[in-house]
């Protein structure tokens, strides 16, 4: 008799509550912190969903939306309205605040091309559109917990990070795989700011990068991704602080060395290579114990965001290193 053993990501399908039936609009005020500040801010939520389905429109790759919803990954609490999540971003290449949204727009993303390089068989460069027509596309429902303790619930859609590296074909001396955020000082005004370390760039080892949770985002809400969002193509890794979710990507590099990420280059006493949630380690400067929910309360943290028994061997053996900062 084959029994199914349920894995802690896995949630019945009729607990992640549909994004159209999710919050009022009180409760979408509150989180954008307007106060009674009604009306402009339904004004901008209306135009956040204008803004949304004017990207999709411009993506030769729409027509692969909405993608199969993997029943594996799913949520014990409800999916974050599409508005906030959309509207409510880090993009430090589009300005040091969060509400960059419409500055984003400048970002162009085609013609986009994303470059394979280091300790592989064979340095080759794709164009976004020719690589995502040759993976295998999938929605996952996943937790997203940023350092400065807010945290969202996002359906995500794209394809395992283990899909490229499977592609990539790495070396046997490739140990670590770092990414980089494009760098466009046309379009990107953030770069004008010469004190940050650009391009963005962060990594992960290739045993994170492998792990069943580790995802290439290609999407959201059933459509092509958003650029505030990081498109056409960001990382999820939902254990890990969400600076790790390297943006708007265009080059992976497999390496024998670890990456150092521009966070750690920028303040290395707050912000380590492994960046895994906590809620027993504060950051230098407040609290990790709980976390604001956009668009809801405050509820407490879990250690790995909740994925710990599926990612916590990854780092056997490493009590001397700085796992959760």
């Amino acid at each position: 008799m084959l029994v199914k053993i349920r894995r802690g990501w896995e949630r019945p399908e009729r607990e992640a509550t549909d994004e159209s039936l999710f919050h009022g609009r009180r409760e979408i005020v509150k989180a954008l912190g307007l106060g009674t500040l009604l009306l402009p801010a339904t004004a901008a939520l209306l135009a956040g969903g204008r803004l949304a389905r004017a990207q999709a429109g411009d993506d030769p790759t729409a027509d692969l939306y909405p993608v199969p919803r993997d029943p594996r990954f799913t949520l014990d609490r409800p999916i974050t309205d599409e508005m906030l999540a959309t509207r409510y971003n880090n993009f430090y290449e589009f300005g040091s605040h969060k509400e960059i949204a419409d500055r984003a727009q400048a970002l162009r993303i085609r013609p986009w091309e994303v470059r394979i390089d280091g300790l592989v068989e064979k340095e080759f460069t794709i164009a976004i559109d020719d690589l995502l027509r040759r993976m295998p596309l999938q929605e996952r429902l996943y937790r997203h917990r940023c350092v400065e303790a807010w945290s969202m619930d996002v359906p995500w859609s794209g394809f395992p990070f283990k899909a490229l590296v499977d592609l990539a074909r790495p070396l046997s001396g490739a140990k670590y795989v770092f990414m980089q955020t494009q760098a466009d000082m046309e379009t990107m005004p953030g770069l004008r700011q010469s004190w940050y370390p650009w391009p963005y760039i962060d990594g992960l080892t290739l045993a994170e990068a492998t792990n069943d949770l580790t995802f290439l985002v290609t999407g959201a809400y059933g459509k092509p991704l958003p650029r505030q969002n990081g498109a056409p193509l960001r990382l999820a890794t939902p254990w890990k602080y969400g600076f790790k979710s390297v943006k708007s990507i265009v080059r992976f590099s497999f390496t024998d060395k670890r990456p150092v990420g521009f966070w750690e280059i920028v303040q290395g006493q707050e912000y380590g290579f492994w960046a895994n949630v906590n809620p027993e380690v504060p950051h230098p400067r407040w609290s990790q114990a709980d976390e604001r929910v956009l668009g809801g309360g405050r509820v407490p943290t879990r250690i790995f965001n909740g994925y710990g028994e599926f990612v916590a061997h990854l780092y056997d053996g490493m009590q001397g290193e700085k796992l959760f900062m």
